[in-house]
């Protein structure tokens, strides 16, 4: 990108929108709008439409939808994302994880109908839609960051795992079966024997055109050429009587307005459903979206994204698709195809419409197995092999934490996996607030700085003194664990311990429950005559300390003092007492306040 197209989209940026333009973002990049984009636009649309007619084909077969509510999906979500999405680049679509989740779970609910089939997977798009005006009123965009990289790394696996096993069976040209991952395993592997070689070799060559596409020709619609190629010839040899299984006759036309036939109280889950399906498309959206708008020099609003991908889902659910998300795989081929604004979306969508109208009778002989080649090409990059091995090589506990969700995918299915998935992330936030890192310190060599002596044992230890830190602010669900930590530090050490110098220089926070936990610690001390001071205290935590009276028992916490001027005058106290031993030590380490800081 040029740097006369980087200042553009910084200036807009920079303009800070209010009103109803804050909300509409076309009325932000339209201002600035080059015509030399026309072109770039015009072509990306017209290649993302190439790369989704045919993946959105595969990926309505994994949801256990018609073929050509894929199609369905780009064509109205783009559109309506356009409107009010703050990405320039991101594609909206289905994608193979959303796919996958809507197909194994509907399969629970819909009781073989496919009209209800169909309903409730409208009806969960208009409820992702609804939840993510919700989300926007109630500025939840944030809560997403709470989701840990790490369980999402194992997720994905998993996500892959199950999706390529459910397309194998199309690939080796037999029935397949099963609720589960493995007992779908076990039924394929006994239908191995009855596997069709025509449709398995067919399918390879497919994958291998594919794989080696993405790899030499990136940006380009091999997906479709290898859609226009196998159809051709399954329409012009003998090799439909081998085993071969078409898509058939899509309907011609653009799709109706729709209403679903079911309510939310009509269908048990549908809700859980839902809020699995927004949290994955909300994440791959703007995971998407924040690594092209870096790449392009500019940043999106990642609030207004739960608008865009609400306006993007209430069209799918209303013009017969299902919930759509922004996937980075056709956001890549949108940004190298050249596309500069939203604007290449409403030319895919044209484009689709387009095909929809006149070219739908050209899919008729379409092999399923091409579909099932294109999905698992697709779900191979969910697989982050890289990354599992740097989690192995750096934190064995984030790799196990990884693991967890991976195996949940795989033994409950991918919406329990997704809860497990949440409900592991939180834990893991709740675990590592209520365990905070007790850091106790010794002086850096020559210095008057104090850092972790664990991490640093050249670091000085100061006789008969005990100095901590506490990483993270003291509230009342992780006080407990810090004092017991203090405590037994206290008693571990070989040498009598007279003083403990509590530094809360990385403590933002401290809640009452904290402040009265340092009064308790500091009466357990005083009572085996150990003196505890306090330094480093934020202005509010000053407060909070003061409140409770902890200055008039510990001495001074102003922010004048430090852990280094404590220990001064504990050292000066104890070069006093060698010289009068009737002095008392207690006035060495505790000076009278001349006024609150």
């Amino acid at each position: 990108m040029t740097n006369k197209v980087r200042a553009a989209g910084r200036a807009t940026d920079a303009a800070a929108p209010s009103g109803w333009r804050s909300v509409f973002p076309p009325a932000q990049w339209l201002a600035s709008y080059q015509p030399k984009w026309l072109k770039k636009d015009a072509i990306a649309g017209v290649t993302l439409a190439a790369y989704g007619i045919p993946v959105s084909l595969a990926y309505a077969s994994l949801a256990g939808l018609p073929p050509q509510f894929g199609i369905y999906c780009y064509l109205v979500g783009g559109v309506c994302y356009a409107l009010f999405g703050s990405s320039r680049q991101l594609a909206i679509g289905p994608t193979s994880a959303i796919s996958m989740l809507v197909g194994l779970t509907i399969a629970g609910m819909a009781d073989g109908d496919p009209a209800r089939w169909a309903s409730i997977a409208a009806l969960t798009a208009l409820l992702i839609a609804g939840m993510c005006c919700i989300a926007w009123l109630l500025r939840l965009s944030s809560l997403v960051n709470f989701i840990s990289e790490t369980i999402l790394v194992g997720f994905k696996a998993g996500a892959a795992l199950t999706i390529a096993l459910t397309q194998l069976p199309k690939l080796l040209g037999t029935k397949g079966g099963g609720e589960s991952f493995f007992e779908r395993l076990i039924v394929l592997g006994g239908q191995i024997p009855t596997t069709s070689l025509t449709v398995l070799i067919f399918g390879l060559v497919c994958i291998a055109v594919l794989v080696l596409g993405e790899k030499y020709l990136p940006g380009r619609p091999v997906a479709l050429a290898v859609v226009i190629v196998s159809t051709i010839i399954v329409s012009v040899t003998s090799l439909a009587v081998h085993g071969f299984s078409v898509v058939g006759a899509l309907p011609r036309g653009l799709p109706e307005f729709h209403l679903p036939t079911l309510r939310v109280r009509d269908v048990d889950g549908i809700v859980s459903l839902a809020f699995a399906c927004l949290l994955l498309s909300y994440v791959e959206s703007v995971s998407a979206a924040r690594a092209l708008a870096q790449a392009h020099g500019y940043e999106i609003d990642a609030r207004q994204e739960l608008l865009g991908l609400g306006a993007a889902n209430l069209a799918a659910g209303l013009f017969q698709g299902y919930p759509v998300a922004g996937g980075l795989s056709q956001s890549s081929v949108n940004d190298k195809a050249g596309a500069r604004t939203p604007l290449a979306l409403v030319f895919a969508s044209l484009t689709i419409a387009l095909c929809l109208m006149f070219l739908t009778e050209l899919l008729r002989n379409l092999p399923t197995v091409v579909l099932a080649a294109i999905v698992m090409v697709a779900v191979k990059g969910l697989v982050d092999v890289k990354e599992i091995r740097h989690l192995w090589r750096v934190s064995r506990y984030e790799f196990a934490v990884s693991f967890v969700a991976f195996a949940a995918v795989l033994m409950l299915g991918i919406l329990k996996g997704v809860i497990v998935a949440v409900l592991v992330s939180m834990l893991l936030i709740i675990r590592r607030a209520a365990r905070p890192h007790v850091a106790f310190l010794g002086r850096i060599r020559g210095t008057r700085r104090f850092s972790d002596i664990q991490r640093h044992a050249d670091n000085e230890s100061i006789a008969h003194v005990l100095v901590f830190r506490v990483a993270a602010s003291l509230l009342y669900f992780n006080i407990e664990h810090v004092r017991q930590t203090v405590w037994a530090k206290v008693h571990e050490v070989s040498e009598p311990i007279r003083l403990v110098i509590c530094d809360l220089s990385t403590s933002p926070v401290v809640d009452l429950s904290g402040a009265r936990m340092l009064a308790a610690l500091h009466g357990a001390l005083q009572a085996e005559g150990i003196n505890l001071r306090i330094v480093g205290a934020h202005a509010e935590a000053r407060d909070i300390l003061r409140a409770e009276n902890l200055e008039a028992r510990v001495g001074p916490i102003g922010r004048r003092y430090s852990v280094a001027d404590v220990v001064d005058e504990f050292e000066s106290g104890r070069a006093a007492d060698s010289k009068d031993p009737h002095q008392d030590t207690e006035q060495a380490v505790k000076t009278v306040v001349s006024k609150p800081d």
